[in-house]
């Protein structure tokens, strides 16, 4: 048999399908965090797991373990360099929540340039002649800024187009690879984007400091909206919020911060042109269940000697070993 541990609650189509598996012995821990499976992992031959981390300590326990399977795509939390040490493989799943996550960004747009919550305050509370102060913009020939175009920058650039705005896209990786095909402009130069955009939706991924920091606030018209559904520190938030108080930002929709959850002291909280939401923009219920099917194939698929190359993030290390 093969001891399986599922680290956080699972999405009961997710269950049932490990419940299936007859060649699998399955524990489940619904608790979130990685205090919660760490007395069992010395009996896993695989682990799948939710958000939690995953750090050297525990890997070293897992005497047995021969694959983690993330339930998404992300793996910030977990050291891959301690997986690749030990041999154990790490999967991902395939594109099951990047229309989420575009749908999340283009209703953060949407928000931000309609003035959303103002607009539900004014009601609520008042005062009713609110809307006489024009704050509310339209979308039709605004300029659209996507930084990153992977799956969800183009998801985003697809749903946007239909608002009539102007698309360019910045990815500098993308450049090397051969950027996908389509209408959407490639950005040159990233200083005239960032004075040219109206709006900047970023979808890239994290790396070692933020793609929006005080030099590229700087660089920016005054009034520009910014979204960020990606991963928190990808904008400097201690810039953004000198950029709300400023005027040079006039909104954001931000779905991921620095620190999780977001701090009941953050300055963030005091704009009322703020769309804030909690990592949510790749959970909805459909991608939960995707990501759940997802998660849990991959490691019926690897002890089948079936799964699909391209979602081992370490095969490469793997093959080495």
């Amino acid at each position: 048999m093969v001891n399986v541990i599922v680290a956080g609650k699972l999405h009961p189509s997710g269950r049932a399908l490990l419940n299936s598996a007859s060649s699998l012995n399955v524990r489940f821990i619904d608790e979130i965090s990685e205090e919660s499976y760490v007395p069992f992992i010395h009996e896993a031959d695989a682990l799948l797991l939710r958000t939690q981390p995953m750090t050297l300590p525990t890997i070293t326990k897992a005497k047995n373990l021969k694959i983690v399977s993330r339930h998404g795509v992300g793996y910030d939390a977990v050291d891959l360099d301690a997986l690749n040490e030990r041999g154990i493989a790490l999967a991902v799943c395939g594109d099951v929540n990047s229309y989420s996550v575009a749908e999340h960004a283009c209703m953060m747009i949407l928000a931000a340039f309609k003035r959303a919550i103002k607009g539900d305050a004014s009601v609520r509370r008042g005062p009713w002649g609110w809307r006489n102060s024009l704050e509310s913009q339209d979308l039709r020939g605004r300029n659209l800024l996507i930084m990153g175009y992977g799956r969800i920058g183009r998801h985003t650039a697809e749903m946007m187009r239909g608002f009539h705005m102007n698309i360019r896209a910045f990815d500098p990786f993308l450049k090397t690879q051969g950027r996908p095909a389509g209408d959407v402009e490639p950005v040159k130069n990233l200083v005239d984007a960032l004075a040219w955009a109206d709006v900047i939706t970023v979808s890239a991924p994290k790396s070692d400091k933020p793609m929006l920091a005080q030099a590229e606030f700087d660089k920016m018209k005054d009034g520009v909206i910014i979204v960020n559904t990606s991963r928190g520190g990808i904008v400097d938030e201690a810039a953004l919020v000198s950029a709300l108080k400023s005027g040079k930002v006039g909104a954001a929709g931000l779905d991921v911060f620095e620190t999780e959850p977001l701090a009941k002291s953050s300055p963030l909280k005091e704009f009322d042109q703020v769309i804030l939401s909690p990592h949510i923009a790749g959970v909805t219920e459909g991608a939960s269940e995707r990501m759940a099917i997802g998660s849990a194939q991959n490691i019926i698929d690897f002890f089948d000697n079936a799964i699909d190359p391209s979602l081992l993030v370490n095969w490469q290390s793997l093959a080495h070993v």
